[in-house]
């Protein structure tokens, strides 16, 4: 990237967290950088293609926050940048761009020198500064590679599951409880279900506590506080509320369901189930990973 300074490049950076700053719960990846594009004029250099047909500027982007990630200061989540406490310190101190991009590549060289793979022998030739600058290069593309696949792959299988049936949906919650050694009792019909849909318990015959009494819906719009105390108006003194949601929760719901003294209840949105699903993947039965089934691909280890 012989063509992109240093000065660009944290022009690039500080406008990217502004972006991503302006926002309290992170933003998907591609949309930012492609808001982020809007706000230059792009060099021909910077628009251009490769032969793959993604244009440099996103990759000059990303291999750029490798830095960043390393120094602390962004965390990437499944396709989702959010800016740390540690970033936005840095955002305010660090004003001219330059100096914010050499802060941030100076954090990631430390914690490259500081694993345990850092020390490097002249014998090997690998500490001329220019291996070392290639061995980096590699590292962060290698680390690229790894993000775009893993965005594109959460990308399908969230749209996947936002798309299932609302039913199958049901049954594949109640498959994962299986898997977690749940006995689930009871799966809601077609119809009315009073605000249940799945009833479980820790033993086979019912008779140890708690309960596990759970919600299941699959929707757009996240579930506010008072769609949450509907649900734990249902909930006993010896039971525990599952909330399963794709829309996700309001804060309100977040605050309401972590505050909680009397009425014990779990909230679960999309990344969390899909994080409790994999993890448990090898105790599905096999009726239950088509719901969702997933293969996985071998990536070499990032490790820039």
């Amino acid at each position: 990237m012989a063509e992109i300074t240093r000065r660009r490049t944290g022009e690039f950076l500080r406008e990217l967290f502004k972006i991503l700053m302006a926002t309290t719960e992170g933003m998907r990846a591609s949309e930012a950088l492609q808001i982020l594009a809007s706000r230059f004029k792009l060099t021909p250099y910077e628009a251009d293609n490769y032969d793959s047909g993604s244009r440099r500027f996103e990759k000059i982007v990303r291999f750029a926050t490798v830095d960043c990630v390393k120094a602390g200061w962004l965390v990437k989540d499944k396709g989702i940048w959010s800016i740390t406490d540690e970033g936005r310190a840095a955002y305010a101190e660090l004003t001219d761009p330059e100096s914010f991009y050499k802060r941030a590549c100076k954090l990631y060289a430390e914690w490259k020198a500081a694993q345990p793979d850092a020390e490097t022998s002249t014998a090997t030739g690998i500490s001329l500064a220019n291996s070392v600058e290639d061995v980096e290069n590699t590292a962060k593309a290698v680390s690229v590679t790894f993000e775009e696949s893993e965005e594109q792959a959460w990308a399908e299988i969230s749209q996947y599951m936002r798309a299932m049936n609302p039913y199958d949906f049901q049954d594949l919650v109640a498959d994962l409880l299986r898997a977690m050694s749940y006995h689930v009792t009871w799966v809601s019909p077609p119809g009315k279900d009073g605000g249940l849909d799945v009833l479980a318990w820790p033993d086979a015959l019912g008779t140890r506590l708690p309960r596990i009494k759970v919600q299941v819906k699959r929707q757009q719009q996240s579930v506010s506080v008072d769609g949450l105390r509907s649900f734990m108006a249902l909930l006993g003194d010896d039971d525990i509320g599952l909330f399963v949601c794709t829309g996700g929760f309001t804060k309100d719901a977040e605050t309401e369901a972590r505050t909680q003294e009397k009425r014990r209840v779990r909230l679960i949105g999309l990344e969390k189930l899909f994080d409790l699903w994999d993890a448990h993947y090898d105790k599905l039965t096999d009726q239950a990973r088509r719901r969702l089934p997933l293969r996985s691909i071998k990536f070499l280890a990032p490790g820039g």
